[in-house]
């Protein structure tokens, strides 16, 4: 409906009346979500929450929202945009507070006290939203609105929030109904639970997973700075003098690039593609549930399926857009992993070896074939990749393209004393927004990279402009000892992403909380994360930020052309499991009947159909596709970095062309981008900044497959019919 659906006023009412009064006040003096936060630009007082607060707050502003939607509901007054729309928009910042806190810190600080939490805040929070998205008389208003659009003086932006509520409204099912509600609730409250156990599983099997080793021998190849990292994750557990690898990212993929021992990558690689899969853990029968839910629920809302659901209301439109951009790029991309195999089958065979190269070969091949073409060695790079200096990289890639600055603020609440803390100010040295950093991996943080915030940006109903708080959530290995964090090429590239995703958060001007920052259509969400990606390893930059930890020299012309002639190494590979991902996805969502489903059958069916190279997995398989069955947000939709790929690297052309920080090309993507963002329809934002569609074949050039077999031919533009 709107921005997460956290549109509350404030008041409990509960009790008597004067007992709830004494409540409240002493709610507001205990509990820090009860008032707005007393701390620089309101960030939250993380220090002074407590695992007690959370469901108070969490019912205090459910409470709230109820009151707020009667009110509006029953405003005698005729529907208007400003009493209707607008007042949903700005009806909640207490419910908004505790979501937008607890549900960060139960991604990135899971405690079993969090867990336990969330059993009964996430079905809560669930059921309340079900109550909002059907509550007729508030859909009748909306109504109202959207069937007389076109007969009212709208801006773009309001006619499109009239629009996406909806259609929001209808697509959690307004239109139902009695008996069909009910079960969509229920549906819902159900999946709720769900995504929440396979959370649990795939978090509690990833942090019980040790690979360990008792013979430094039997590490050779592994740069020091991963042999001492499993020295300390060992000496944690009480195995002094041995080493212990885990499946978080910073440990398991240098065992898997660098590890001569063949036999601890299969243990490694195995380990992790069968993560969740069996035992206390599995979450195979999750999955199974969570198809079936999902079934029904498009059924019961008028789709064959779940993903004809979710693609419905973005820029795809459809699942046959998605495939057809997919199968574009599938079939260049395995046949370029055909060329890459053959390379590494060459090498192995020159050192002697008697084996095929498996699934557990490819990453440790792949940087043996980089190392033997461009003489480019990963681990002697990333010592001029430390995490200090990358981030540097970013504030002045900011700054050179959009005029802004991050300065620390040391003092600053933050919820884990890593994080980072940034005032972020424009040209003029006006506050534009707070920027926070938690970039180190620890067993209470689920995998992968991510960019959220604590508090949203909009415009008040005086006319004040309410400043967002954004923040990037990364699993980069911590420093210890003598050991710093230093980035491999890929983690830089996650760096540079994630931190587009925060510029998108930080710089919008959008005058509606709904449409502010990331809150776009999803397939023009990874637009600004992607489009960044290509700044890290261009020279003007690079030459700004790139400095060996060690001496202090910047990184030589020498190497930065080794980057760049290695730029499209591999890709083969990296396309193919992203891509065959994106498809099993898709074909998850197309199921019509789970009854008997054999998750692992169906995803070996996929892959034969894809005649899916046997060296390459699926980026995710299913028990740990997070994106996917963890909760909505990429279901049926991990296609989408593809097809903001297309839009990315046919924008970033134009950056090329133009130069790289040329002023007014910054500015006409930082003003058509990532001010607006969903105030207008995505593909007329993009021609405005790129003044023509994108081109597909954009893509092909970016990742060199341009000239593989299967060229780009009649792909299908994103945002066509």
């Amino acid at each position: 409906m709107n921005h997460y659906l956290l549109t509350l006023a404030t008041a409990l009412t509960m009790m008597g009346a004067a007992t709830n009064q004494v409540n409240a006040m002493e709610a507001s003096r205990t509990n820090p979500f009860m008032a707005p936060y007393d701390t620089p630009y309101e960030i939250p007082p993380f220090d002074r929450i407590s695992y007690d607060d959370y469901l108070p707050a969490l019912k205090a502003g459910i409470a709230e929202q109820k009151k707020a939607v009667e009110a509006i509901v029953n405003n005698p007054e005729a529907p208007t945009f400003e009493n209707t729309i607008v007042a949903l928009d700005h009806s909640g910042p207490l419910l908004e507070r505790v979501c937008l806190v607890f549900m960060a810190l139960d991604e990135s600080n899971s405690t079993p006290e969090m867990t336990a939490i969330g059993e009964e805040f996430y079905p809560l929070y669930s059921a309340h939203s079900d109550e909002i998205s059907m509550n007729e008389k508030l859909f009748a208003r909306i109504k109202t609105l959207y069937d007389n659009r076109d007969k009212m003086n709208y801006t773009k932006s309001q006619r499109l929030a009239i629009e996406k509520s909806y259609k929001d409204m209808v697509r959690n099912g307004a239109l139902l109904n009695d008996a069909d509600k009910a079960e969509l609730k229920a549906i819902n409250s159900r999946l709720s639970d769900l995504y929440l156990k396979f959370n649990k599983n795939l978090l509690t099997a990833t942090n019980a997973f040790e690979l360990v080793v008792d013979d430094k021998a039997k590490l050779s190849g592994l740069p020091e700075t991963s042999i001492a990292v499993a020295a300390e994750e060992a000496a944690k557990r009480n195995m002094k003098g041995k080493w212990v690898f885990t499946l978080h990212a910073p440990s398991r993929l240098p065992l898997l690039q660098y590890a001569d021992n063949r036999e601890l990558r299969e243990k490694m690689y195995k380990g992790y593609t069968t993560l969740a899969s069996s035992g206390e853990y599995n979450n195979y029968p999750v999955i199974a549930e969570i198809l079936k839910a999902r079934i029904r629920k498009a059924n019961i809302l008028g789709f064959k399926n779940y993903a004809d659901y979710m693609t419905d209301n973005v820029m795809a439109k459809n699942v046959k857009s998605a495939e057809e951009l997919l199968m574009q790029i599938w079939k260049p991309a395995i046949a370029r992993v055909d060329r890459e195999v053959a390379e590494m089958q060459a090498l192995s065979d020159k050192e002697g070896n008697n084996f095929t190269i498996a699934p557990w070969d490819y990453y440790y091949y792949a940087e043996k074939v980089r190392k033997d073409k461009y003489n480019l060695d990963e681990g002697l790079v990333s010592q001029y990749f430390h995490v200090d200096s990358v981030r540097k990289g970013i504030f002045s890639m900011a700054k050179k393209l959009y005029g802004v600055t991050f300065t620390e603020i040391p003092d600053a609440p933050k919820y884990d004393p890593e994080v980072k803390v940034y005032d972020v100010t424009d040209a003029d040295g006006k506050h534009v927004a707070v920027f926070m950093t938690d970039y180190y991996t620890r067993p209470s943080k689920r995998q992968g990279a991510w960019m959220s915030e604590f508090k949203g940006s909009f415009v008040t109903d005086d006319g004040k402009a309410e400043r967002p708080i954004v923040y990037n959530v990364a699993n980069f290995t911590r420093p210890t000892g003598n050991t710093p964090c230093l980035l491999s090429l890929d983690e830089v590239e996650t760096m540079f992403h994630e931190f587009g995703h925060g510029l998108h958060g930080m710089l919008t001007r959008a005058k509606y909380k709904s449409q502010a920052g990331t809150n776009v259509d999803r397939d023009f969400v990874e637009l600004p994360s992607q489009i960044h990606e290509h700044w890290a390893m261009e020279p003007e930059l690079l030459k700004t930020y790139a400095h060996h930890y060690k001496t202090g020299e910047v990184i030589p012309d020498e190497l930065i052309k080794k980057l760049d002639e290695a730029s499209t190494h591999n890709q083969g590979f990296i396309t193919t499991e992203l891509v065959g991902a994106a498809l099993l996805d898709l074909q998850w969502g197309q199921l019509t009947d789970a009854d008997n489903v054999d998750v692992e059958s169906f995803e070996k069916n996929v892959a034969d159909k894809l005649s899916m190279p046997s060296q390459v997995a699926y980026r995710y398989r299913s028990p740990y596709f997070k994106h996917i069955f963890g909760s909505d947000g990429y279901a049926s939709g991990y296609y989408t970095y593809l097809w903001a790929e297309v839009l990315d690297a046919d924008g970033f052309e134009l950056f090329k062309e133009k130069g790289i920080f040329d002023p007014a090309t910054a500015k006409s993507f930082k003003e058509n981008v990532l001010e607006a963002g969903g105030s207008d329809d995505p593909m007329e934002l993009y021609v405005k900044f790129r003044g023509k569609k994108p081109t597909p074949e954009a893509l092909l050039r970016n990742r060199g497959l341009i000239n593989e077999p299967a060229k780009a031919g009649n792909l299908p533009m994103p945002g066509g019919k």
